[in-house]
């Protein structure tokens, strides 16, 4: 999700942000209430449910937020919500987000998805043959004037240099070093437009930003999202992952369809870093809980935080993958209620564990 730019930045390639500057640290004081990281997977157009579960979340109230991390559509939902935290607390950020999909819906003159009678979503032909050119011209051949709508909408709508200054949130939005494909984390201090539009650049569709004269495309290839950041010194031990990819794939049941074919390489490029990571941070947690004292601080933080989970796939398993670029004011609020309701089911089952364990048993899910 997202596009094209260049810009200038003070720092080369790195996969850690620097670190959080004092207002931002001042800004997320001790409240009395549950204190939660977010990990926040990227996925297009299916990143609309998690501004719901964002959405429900806030509506509640009893929770704040240390740190989030966000890959793609992850990414533009962190710091949407960082910016509405900051300029109007839960109901300005409730109000960010609207506005953010809203205005995102709004940018597409014409309707690219089409319904069907049994209300499922396509995309439109018109779609469907610009990303068929797409496999055979680069992005600056079909958008030679380099059009961005989504760069205006960002600038527009969030204050980069005020979010540098006193962010109240540690943000940490991934996107992945063309040259080498090392993960790059852009911390509050680096936060900018281009920054952005890399974590959510997919480079067969658009062009790539170059931020120091280095070229970056999507986060999501090297993490979605980074889980480590959020667990090294932050208050929270508590980490929520909202997932749009399934965690158990659909079998293929022996299908050679390119367009099926495709569609798994897809599944698999953009959630594979994702999975490793939790992996090893259930092995690590797995041979912590082998002995009976407590995981000892070298340990690692992996094995002495609690995990938490949401997953879209339930919700949207009977969408296309296609449908991660149906930018469409319909569906978004659809997805929007969809991520709504898994939220407040969430915290109907689990918010009782928050700060005291696991709601999610990572050994069976990930290892």
């Amino acid at each position: 999700m997202g596009s094209p730019g260049s810009a200038k930045m003070a720092h080369a390639p790195s996969c850690s942000p620097r670190p959080l500057s004092s207002p931002a640290r001042a800004a997320t004081a001790v409240s009395g209430r549950p204190t939660l990281n977010l990990a926040l997977q990227g996925g297009g157009a299916h990143g609309a449910f998690t501004w719901g579960v964002l959405d429900a979340l806030l509506e509640d109230g009893r929770l704040d937020f240390d740190g989030i991390s966000g890959s793609s559509a992850g990414a533009m939902n962190a710091v949407v919500l960082a910016q509405g935290l900051l300029v109007g607390g839960r109901d300005g950020a409730r109000a960010a987000l609207r506005q953010f999909w809203t205005a995102l819906a709004d940018t597409m003159p014409v309707d690219v998805t089409r319904h069907d009678h049994a209300g499922g979503v396509q995309l439109a032909p018109a779609l469907k043959l610009w990303m068929m050119w797409a496999h055979y011209a680069s992005p600056a051949q079909l958008n030679p004037l380099d059009l961005n709508p989504l760069r205006e909408l960002l600038a527009a709508q969030i204050d980069f240099e005020r979010l540098r200054r006193a962010a109240p949130v540690r943000l940490f939005i991934a996107a992945t070093h063309a040259d080498s494909g090392r993960l790059r984390l852009f911390g509050n201090e680096e936060l900018s437009v281009d920054a952005l539009l890399a974590s959510g650049c997919l480079p067969t569709l658009f062009r790539a930003p170059r931020i120091d004269g280095q070229t970056y495309w999507d986060g999501g290839y090297a993490a979605n999202p980074a889980v480590f950041p959020l667990l090294e010194r932050g208050r929270a031990r508590d980490t929520l992952l909202v997932l749009l990819s399934p965690l158990d794939l659909p079998p293929t049941n022996g299908s050679d369809t390119a367009q099926g074919i495709q569609a798994r390489i897809a599944e698999i490029a953009f959630t594979t870093a994702f999975r490793r990571e939790m992996q090893a941070i259930a092995r690590a947690r797995a041979q912590a809980a082998g002995h009976w004292w407590p995981a000892p601080p070298w340990a690692g933080p992996g094995a002495r935080s609690r995990f938490h989970l949401i997953e879209a796939g339930p919700a949207l398993e009977h969408l296309p993958g296609e449908t991660r670029l149906a930018v469409n004011r319909k569906f978004f609020d659809t997805l929007h209620a969809l991520g709504r309701d898994s939220a407040g089911q969430w915290l109907a089952r689990h918010f009782d564990a928050i700060g005291r364990r696991d709601s999610v048993d990572l050994q069976a899910r990930f290892a």
